[in-house]
């Protein structure tokens, strides 16, 4: 029979410690025979060394990851790709040290009770040897007439999900930086855009956004308002 079992139901978890090492979490979606969790790594977090009775799957579904098997090389897998761990393979999969990555783990489950066996810590981990500060631009945008930006007020906003903010300008430049879900983009006249967690934007002074709609899983954004001297932020629906 079909079962359907909504994102908000599912109950998860801080990975456990002795497992690995630095924040992850796990999502668990089905258990015997097939158990399939979804698991998320905060950058340079990772499994210890383990291996499991009948193998193990792994698809990677977000961000940039390691896998190394027993005397093979460290592999970067990312979006897409799928790796296939055989039988008893000691092996061990994670985060890279700059980025976040989820993968789904499927394995059968034995039926004569085995169980996944844990080794040791990773010790040449390539984050080990990574600087303890990193930084990368996201956003360089050029404003087309110079601002006297007196103060910067930083809100965070929540959109339903499937509503239209509608045409709208603002009186000042906004920045902004998508937190959780989606939304459609768009400033008059120019091509529309879907922006996802981790992605910025920009919202020029006096200029029509045509766009700013949230789709099926609703959109959290922290807006950045660039405000002169005595100014507050101001958005009027032409």
């Amino acid at each position: 029979m079909m079962q359907i079992s909504r994102t908000a139901s599912a109950a998860r978890t801080t990975a456990p410690p002795e497992w690995f090492t630095g924040e992850a979490w796990i999502e668990p979606i089905t258990k015997s025979p097939t158990q399939i969790d979804s698991v998320h790594f905060t950058p340079g977090s990772r499994t210890i060394w383990h291996r499991h009775p009948l193998g193990q799957v792994l698809v990677v579904t977000e961000g940039t990851g390691l896998v190394q098997r027993e005397g093979g090389p460290v592999e970067t897998i990312t979006e897409g790709d799928t790796v296939k761990i055989a039988p008893d393979e000691w092996h061990w999969h994670g985060a890279t040290p700059a980025t976040a990555m989820t993968h789904l783990a499927i394995e059968e489950t034995p039926g004569d009770g085995r169980t996944t066996e844990p080794g040791n810590p990773v010790t040449d981990y390539p984050g080990n040897t990574a600087p303890p500060v990193t930084r990368t631009t996201v956003l360089d945008q050029l404003l087309p007439t110079p601002h006297a930006t007196h103060r910067v007020e930083i809100r965070r906003i929540t959109i339903a999900p499937t509503h239209a903010a509608g045409l709208h300008v603002h009186n000042g430049p906004v920045f902004g930086a998508i937190e959780a879900g989606s939304v459609i983009y768009q400033i008059e006249g120019e091509p529309e855009a879907t922006l996802n967690r981790g992605d910025t934007f920009y919202e020029p002074e006096a200029t029509r956004i045509a766009r700013f709609d949230a789709q099926q899983d609703g959109v959290t954004f922290l807006g950045y308002f660039l405000l002169r001297t005595n100014e507050e932020a101001e958005l009027t629906f032409p």
